[in-house]
């Protein structure tokens, strides 16, 4: 067992210490993510103080650093050696001083603009360090992509929420920045816009991340909306060039867009804003299915992210309309009125995975004291 630094005994004893007492415990980074989940119950575990970046192998495109650290710290190193994270977590980051960390990135599992493309969070963990609910320090997976055998409880915690233990340190996969980008924009309407991306997406194109919106500012007119694609383009310079030219469409400002796709990550486009009981809702669904209509729409990931507009009283009717194309989903950010407990932020899953939820976390956390009621009700 590698030794242990005073930060992470500190933890290690206040969990075993919450264990005794069946004292719940909210496991809190920068608190960025505090908005995301069912409920925001226990003392505050803060893992700040276990920072740092443990080892960075540029040559082998791995990076340890532990669960406190900020995100942009992380990413700042990275950049140095023109390196990046591909899945581009959002950070969420607010006026208040809440920032995102390296544990609530994967505790969250939320990636940006370029999921679709180059994969998610989990698809990037190498291994995992953290303190499961008897106050144990685990290390799961490794350093590199193939030392796992049996189950992969590294890539297991990504997403969970902070209900499972406590992430001390994690090792990622990382990449090395694109040679070239380039943003293409397309007057489509919805529908439209969906069969095009599907019909790039059979070919061999550079696509990293597309944007469709009524977009305002595309209506130089003024004033009325206007249906618009946007497409990111990324990778080496001549299967870029190759691509705008296949592709057509009007070819951005870099400058100017790079500052919208990180807009669009951190959702600060005029889109989320959001009005009187209005909340913002997440529909996973196939990306080829059709336009939903069940109101103002964003839609990522080639179709199969789509962000709404609606109040917690359209709950049920979004979940049917996700149900019937083969999706779910999220109440991702709810209204400022919205009553805890009222409406279910999470599409209620199927009995059969419900019963191995609830046992993954009986295994990790038998006293029941990490994030109790984050993911879903007890």
């Amino acid at each position: 067992m590698p030794v242990m630094d005073s930060p992470i005994n500190h933890l290690i004893d206040r969990v075993r210490s919450a264990a005794a007492s069946a004292q719940p415990l909210r496991i809190r980074g920068g608190g960025s993510k505090d908005f995301y989940g069912q409920a925001l119950l226990g003392e505050i575990l803060d893992t700040r103080g276990v920072a740092g970046i443990v080892s960075y192998e540029p040559s082998e495109l791995v990076v340890t650093v532990r669960a406190g650290t900020p995100l942009a710290e992380i990413e700042a190193a990275l950049a140095e050696k023109g390196q990046y994270l591909p899945f581009e977590p959002p950070h969420f980051a607010t006026a208040a001083g809440d920032v995102a960390t390296v544990g609530g990135m994967v505790a969250a599992g939320l990636g940006g603009p370029a999921r679709a493309a180059v994969g998610n969070v989990r698809d990037y963990v190498l291994g995992v360090q953290m303190i499961n609910g008897k106050g144990e320090l685990l290390t799961f997976g490794g350093q590199v992509m193939k030392n796992v055998a049996g189950y992969d409880l590294s890539r297991l915690m990504t997403g969970s929420m902070g209900t499972l233990g406590v992430i001390a340190e994690v090792s990622l996969k990382v990449l090395p920045v694109a040679t070239a980008e380039a943003t293409l924009l397309f007057h489509l309407d919805e529908a439209s816009a969906i069969r095009q991306l599907n019909a790039w997406a059979g070919k061999p194109l550079p696509v990293n991340a597309s944007c469709w919106i009524n977009d305002k500012s595309a209506d130089k007119t003024g004033g009325n909306e206007s249906p618009s694609l946007y497409v990111r383009l990324r990778g080496a310079k001549a299967a870029v060039e190759a691509a705008c030219q296949t592709m057509g469409g009007e070819r951005m400002d870099a400058s100017t867009v790079a500052a919208d796709w990180t807009a669009l990550r951190e959702q600060t486009l005029p889109f989320f804003a959001r009005q009187g009981d209005e909340c913002l809702w997440r529909l996973s669904v196939p990306d080829t299915t059709a336009p939903l209509k069940v109101g103002e729409t964003l839609i990522e990931w080639g179709g199969a992210q789509r962000w709404v507009k609606a109040p917690t009283a359209d709950a049920a009717r979004l979940r049917a309309a996700a149900e019937r194309a083969g999706g779910n989903a999220t109440l991702f950010i709810a209204s400022s009125a919205y009553p805890t407990g009222a409406e279910a932020i999470f599409h209620p899953i199927k009995t059969p995975l419900d019963r191995i939820h609830r046992e993954l976390k009986r295994q990790f956390d038998p006293a029941n004291i990490f994030n109790r009621g984050r993911l879903y009700a007890d």
